[in-house]
């Protein structure tokens, strides 16, 4: 999302008589730096914002970009670090990997452009959407169209091409991440699955916040602090809210929640308040004694945790990592987010078997 917010920032701050273009991961296969839905927007005079692998394409990827600008069209490009080619972009990388990247220009008179979807997305209430791009198409001005998945009447551009609609459209509803879908040998649509940013609250004003603020800032996420407005130094990025308005608050699959006020009674009020709420990730600072006793106190004033909570509470806080100082116990603690928010059982990748990233097999329509 953080790649998404700074495409966003860069387009409304380049002149509207400068020319855009947007590359995008669109389909890998086997080892890639970067996976489908990773984009760079580049600009005619060569500035650009983003990225579609570790550094070793953009350059390639740039020069496509304003040629897509100079025609006016998209194109979509391949390349292939599997075969030896001394002629093919990326051999010798040792990538070992093949990815498609969509070259888009940016129509700024479309109200519904690329970045202005994406803009309206980021911007409008936290859900998870899906977007629908084109990747393949014997229409010239079909291929690389972009627009937000609602139902069978944001897929009526693909009846002309005898699409069944209201079957495509149970497909694209229960899919849970990106994929590839082929609808007949003429036409191929991408589908990213874009969750929104993660959401980190923070109970507390203590110096410790800091060094987590500016790490959650860096990484993009959404940042909510609850304490008293004179407590708390202004932030850029970070939304401040008091306890007033606790109730008030929000809580989706991607908020994550913790309590860190330092004052054993106001970490056991707010964990009441939080069983209400039952937020995936909730986080206790200090030690596991600390913790231990707050569950029992609140067991014996009539407010035991429920088992499902109890799944979702991480005390002591954080990755075992040997952290000591505040900069080192937030990079532990953030790590832990990530991994619980992907799912993902936390060890080191030199001990996997299995590629990093699932691999992806294109779905075929019929």
């Amino acid at each position: 999302m953080k790649e998404i917010k700074n495409i966003i920032r860069q387009f409304d701050q380049t002149p509207p008589e400068e020319k855009l273009a947007l590359a995008t991961v669109v389909r890998v296969e086997g080892s890639s730096y970067r996976r489908m839905g990773a984009r760079m927007l580049v600009s005619e005079n060569g500035n650009w914002v983003g990225g579609i692998s570790g550094g070793c394409l953009e350059g390639d990827a740039l020069k496509r970009s304003r040629m897509a600008i100079l025609k006016g069209k998209a194109s979509i490009i391949t390349y292939d670090t599997t075969i030896d080619d001394d002629h093919q972009i990326g051999v010798g990388l040792g990538c070992n990997g093949v990815i498609d990247v969509l070259f888009t220009p940016v129509d700024r008179s479309r109200a519904d452009n690329q970045i202005e979807l994406l803009k309206r997305i980021t911007g409008g209430p936290r859900k998870i959407s899906k977007l629908l791009k084109v990747i393949r198409s014997e229409n010239s001005d079909l291929l690389g169209e972009l627009l937000e998945f609602t139902g069978p009447e944001s897929l009526q551009i693909l009846r002309e091409d005898g699409v069944n609609i209201e079957e495509l459209d149970q497909v694209i509803e229960n899919l849970d991440k990106s994929k590839n879908i082929h609808l007949s040998d003429e036409l191929s649509l991408f589908v990213e699955v874009l969750p929104p940013a993660y959401h980190l609250i923070l109970l507390g004003h203590q110096y410790d916040l800091y060094p987590l603020l500016r790490q959650t800032i860096e990484l993009g996420w959404d940042i909510t602090v609850v304490a008293p407005e004179n407590k708390v130094s202004p932030m850029g990025g970070v939304n401040l809210m008091t306890p007033e308005v606790f109730d008030s608050l929000e809580f989706d699959d991607y908020t994550a929640v913790v309590l860190m006020s330092h004052s054993l009674h106001t970490d056991k009020e707010n964990l009441r308040k939080l069983s209400k709420k039952k937020p995936k990730y909730i986080g206790m600072l200090g030690p596991r004694v600390r913790s231990e006793r707050i569950w029992a106190e609140l067991a014996e004033e009539g407010d035991a945790i429920p088992a499902d909570l109890m799944q979702n509470i991480y005390a002591p806080v954080g990755l075992e990592i040997g952290a000591n100082t505040p900069d080192e116990i937030a990079l532990s603690l953030l790590a832990e987010v990530k991994g619980v928010f992907a799912q993902k059982e936390i060890g080191h990748l030199r001990d996997k078997t299995q590629p990093i990233h699932e691999r992806d097999e294109p779905m075929t329509f019929s």
